[in-house]
C-alpha cells in the first residue's frame, strides 16, 4: 500500500511531512543511544553484565549498531518496513531484558515509554516511510 495511492484508508500524499517528522522523532532517541553505547563500550558491557546478558562486551556492539544503523535507516527512510519491524522487536527485548523490574523506581514509565514506540514503529512498518524517503524516491 502505498501512502500516495491509499484513498480508502485516510492515509492521503499530503501525509508525508507528517510520516517525515515521525521518522525523525523516533530516529533520534535510537542513533544517539548506539553512538552513546559504541562510544563507552566499556560502561555498556558493564552495565549488560549487571543485567546478565550474555558476552556483554559483544552484546554492546550489537546493541549499539542496531540502534544506530537502525535509527539512521528510518531518519532517511531506506529500508524503513524492514528497519521499523526490526526496531520494534528490538525495543521490547530491551524492554523485557531491562524495563520489567518494577522494583526501579522508573521501571513503570520506561515501560510505557517502549509500548508507545514500539506502537510508533509498528504503524511505521504498516505505512511505509512517504514520500519524504530515500524508499519513496525508489519507488
Amino acid at each position: 500500500m502505498s501512502v500516495n495511492s491509499s484513498a480508502g484508508s485516510g492515509v492521503t500524499s499530503n501525509a508525508s511531512g507528517v510520516i517525515l517528522a515521525s521518522r525523525i522523532l523516533l530516529s533520534i532517541l535510537f542513533i544517539l543511544a548506539g553512538y552513546a553505547k559504541l562510544t563507552d563500550l566499556a560502561g555498556t558491557a558493564g552495565f549488560f553484565g549487571s543485567l546478565g546478558l550474555p558476552v556483554p562486551s559483544v552484546t554492546a556492539v550489537v546493541v549499539g549498531l542496531v540502534e544506530l544503523i537502525g535509527g539512521l535507516a528510518v531518519l532517511v527512510g531506506f529500508k524503513t518496513r524492514i528497519a521499523a519491524i526490526i526496531l520494534a522487536v528490538f525495543v521490547l527485548g530491551a524492554t523485557a531484558a531491562a524495563h520489567l523490574d518494577f522494583s526501579q523506581p522508573l521501571n513503570p514509565l520506561m515501560l510505557q515509554k517502549n509500548l508507545a514506540i514500539t506502537g510508533g514503529f509498528l504503524l511505521l512498518a504498516l505505512i511505509g516511510a512517504g514520500a519524504y524517503s530515500i524508499d519513496g524516491r525508489r519507488g
